[in-house]
């Protein structure tokens, strides 16, 4: 009988700095896929529509992508757009499942604060759900490194909490699912933003959400 093994693709946004007005949360998206599942053929699909886009072996980073940022700095609107409908149709063809811990950084007042919170947060997330994690013989866990601070809180809660867990650094070129995890913290980023700005005009107003 072959083991059940979870793949965690994580992404972050934000950093542990200071907090700044243009970006106070710090969020973090796990998209969480059973191996057992193939997405072979989705992955063969969308690297052939990348190809015919002019994107061979490219990691799509949404941030950027949206903010005409980076690599994206040169590229036409028309075609950031279809680059970012290619992303999303392909992660909206998949079955998966994601979660995201949103921190507010507002209420952190220094780095030790927000590593407290960001790992109450998730350790949160991985205790109510603690039948689901256990389902599986195997947790694979995998993260670019891209901050150590939030290297360092995943392999701490989540190596407290379970033993079946192992961690992978990975280069987002290589792990469609990652791109999925970054699509994804980008676009809770948005939400946040947004209710944000309702509740401001709320409060402008003097009126109230329903």
């Amino acid at each position: 009988m072959s083991k059940k093994i979870l793949s965690v693709f994580i992404d972050e946004s934000g950093d542990f700095g200071p907090y700044e007005s243009h970006a106070p949360y710090y969020l973090i998206a796990m998209v969480l896929h059973k191996q057992s599942i193939d997405i072979a053929d989705n992955i063969k699909i969308f690297d052939s529509h990348l190809l015919n886009l002019g994107y061979q072996n490219h990691a799509i980073h949404t941030g950027p992508l949206i903010r005409r940022e980076s690599v994206y700095s040169n590229d036409l609107t028309e075609n950031r757009k279809r680059l970012f409908n290619a992303l999303f149709n392909f992660a909206r063809k998949l079955d998966f499942q994601y979660s995201c811990v949103k921190v507010k950084k507002s209420e952190c007042p220094d780095v030790i604060t927000m590593t407290s919170k960001v790992s109450k947060a998730l350790a949160g997330i991985l205790r109510d759900n603690r039948n689901f994690w256990n389902s599986f013989d195997k947790v694979i866990i995998y993260y670019d490194n891209g901050q150590i601070e939030l290297t360092k809180i995943l392999t701490s809660v989540f190596s407290t909490l379970y033993t079946h867990v192992e961690f992978r650094k990975v280069k987002p070129v290589d792990y469609k699912l990652f791109q999925v995890a970054d699509l994804i913290c980008t676009m809770e980023l948005l939400c946040s933003f947004l209710l944000c700005l309702r509740l401001k005009l709320c409060k402008l107003f003097g009126c109230r959400l329903i």
